[in-house]
């Protein structure tokens, strides 16, 4: 008989995931415990009660696997090992455990696109073209005239082709120049990856966020990308002034192939009861591929792009492009809205947020239908930080530097205690990044108080646990009316109104024709000017309101 060793109620609840909450921790800057500078495995371990006691349903950890660094974890040089930075396997096991039993899932990144260049199959790859593995990368010879097959670009800036003397080759990166592209035509890589995957399973992990899920697979023919044109600014996943943003990727990812390898590993991973999905999707169409990469049950269980990840993102902006998914949805999808992750400036700096519009946002992201994802500090109301040149640590801020300043400002260390060196990250001299001071009275035991936005997360979380509607229910977007985003959720013959005034200024809403106000929910909310029995709900600024309705 076969042992899983996830968390126990997967095999009872197979569906945990839809409408459960993941907090991303990003491994290096959540908790040092060995006075390195450095967060690491057991520092998190530290911290399990923390999360449990949020509300949350599971975290997601980015990558803690053995790694050069060059982009700091994402960069695999071994997919079966923990890098001795942040720990052991056992430290994994002991966390697993720890998780588990606070009722925590765990779910891990895995960066299946690309690998680091001193990964071992790089290594035999590039030593010349005959050998085992020398098609398991992206390779292509040049032009006539020595410049790279295609015009395609990396993220990270230039040409996503990288020229090798070895090989007299050049070979792929949509990223670093030291984060080839594994060649997902080929067999045996893909049989290597789902053996990766197979290896954290059998360790007991609860699901896969999936990195740039639809950069798995090219175009055979090596076809350029058209023209975009510079855009006035970009959906998230660029800035406008990469000149990433100016093409139109039509063939250096999202292939159809790219789809039957996603439907190859859910079948894979169906294999141990209640494993999740969630894919990371960048694309010129973004709400289309969220729906092409989960419809039908067979493919994702959830996908996430940076729709809402972008500059200045927010109020209509944010209820048309959720409108625009529930649209387009098809059976089977299932969505995740993240309004912050590692790679974005943080909310508070994106969207010009002051307090009460980071409660009411909570709120709004909390009752959507999906599976929402806080990363870590968002319920502490982080600002970006501000670093300076020397202090940047990432290489694509480094490189586009002054227009864009990388990520390093939202990837900083998480304040725990504002009198505290390193405000209780670390005990170190010096921190990996430094903490930034606007994050010192914003510590979690500055807001152990019931007014605080960090009891906002705690109350939105626990009363969203007790409300099934807003964890498997049904949405319904409500026409637009000024800067409110309204909406219906319903679940076994309940109906639920969400309505929040995603502005600083008061304003009226006028309940739809069939509604009639019953109660009001057990859900953060302030006073109402009018309320059961009324058609206006007289709004504050970022009010929100959540009732029954007939």
């Amino acid at each position: 008989m076969t042992t899983f060793l996830q968390h126990p109620a997967n095999q009872s609840d197979p569906d945990w995931w839809r409408g459960a909450v993941i907090y991303q921790i990003y491994p290096r800057s959540y908790q040092d415990s060995n006075d390195d500078g450095i967060g690491d495995l057991q520092g998190i371990i530290s911290r399990l009660p923390y999360i449990a006691d949020l509300g949350v349903d599971a975290i997601w950890l980015s990558p803690f696997f053995k790694s050069p660094m060059k982009d700091f974890g994402y960069d695999v040089s071994d997919y079966c090992d923990v890098d001795p930075m942040f720990g052991t396997l056992d430290d994994f096991k002991m966390l697993l455990k720890k998780a588990h039993g606070l009722g925590l899932r765990v779910v891990i990144d895995q960066v299946m696109s690309h690998t680091a260049d001193v990964h071992p199959w790089f290594i035999e790859s590039r030593a010349d073209k005959v050998n085992p593995k020398a098609d398991w990368y992206v390779w292509a010879d040049a032009k006539d005239d020595g410049t790279p097959p295609t015009n395609w670009m990396s993220i990270f800036g230039g040409s996503a082709w990288q020229w090798d003397t070895r090989r007299e080759q050049y070979y792929m990166h949509n990223f670093l120049t030291s984060q080839p592209d594994l060649n997902f035509h080929n067999e045996e890589v893909q049989l290597a990856l789902l053996e990766a995957a197979q290896f954290w399973l059998d360790l007991g992990v609860d699901g896969f966020r999936l990195d740039t899920a639809n950069f798995y697979v090219h175009d055979q023919l090596l076809r350029n990308n058209p023209p975009n044109g510079r855009p006035k600014e970009a959906d998230g996943s660029a800035p406008s002034s990469n000149p990433y943003a100016w093409q139109k990727h039509v063939y250096d990812k999202s292939q159809p192939e790219n789809i039957v390898f996603v439907q190859r590993l859910r079948q894979f991973l169906n294999r141990y009861p209640g494993i999740m999905t969630v894919g990371e999707l960048g694309d010129d169409d973004s709400i289309g591929i969220m729906v092409a990469y989960t419809e039908g049950g067979d493919k994702l269980n959830m996908t996430y792009t940076f729709k809402l990840l972008g500059e200045m993102h927010k109020g209509v902006w944010v209820r048309n492009a959720i409108e625009e998914y529930e649209l387009r949805a098809k059976e089977g999808c299932w969505p995740s809205w993240p309004l912050s992750n590692h790679d974005v400036m943080r909310l508070a700096t994106r969207w010009e947020a002051d307090d009460a519009a980071l409660r009411t946002y909570a709120a709004m992201q909390l009752c959507v239908r999906g599976s929402p994802c806080v990363y870590q500090g968002d319920e502490l109301g982080l600002p970006e930080a501000e670093l300076t040149f020397e202090q940047l640590q990432d290489p694509y801020g480094i490189t586009m530097w002054p227009a864009f300043k990388g990520r390093d400002g939202c990837r900083t260390p998480m304040p725990w205690a504002k009198n505290e060196l390193n405000a209780g990250f670390s005990r170190a001299e010096k921190t990996w990044l430094p903490v930034a001071e606007t994050h010192f009275d914003l510590a979690v035991d500055q807001q152990s108080h019931a007014n605080s936005l960090l009891s906002h997360y705690q109350n939105c979380l626990h009363q969203r646990k007790q409300l099934p509607v807003l964890l498997k229910g049904t949405m319904q977007v409500l026409p637009a009316q000024d800067d409110i985003f309204a909406f219906v959720r319903a679940f076994e013959g309940k109906r639920l109104l969400c309505v929040f005034n995603l502005a600083a200024t008061p304003t009226t809403y006028r309940l739809p024709n069939d509604a009639v106000i019953q109660a009001f929910a057990d859900f953060p909310q302030t006073e109402l000017a009018a309320g059961i029995g009324q058609k206006d709900l007289v709004l504050s600024a970022w009010q929100t309101v959540v009732a029954w309705i007939e």
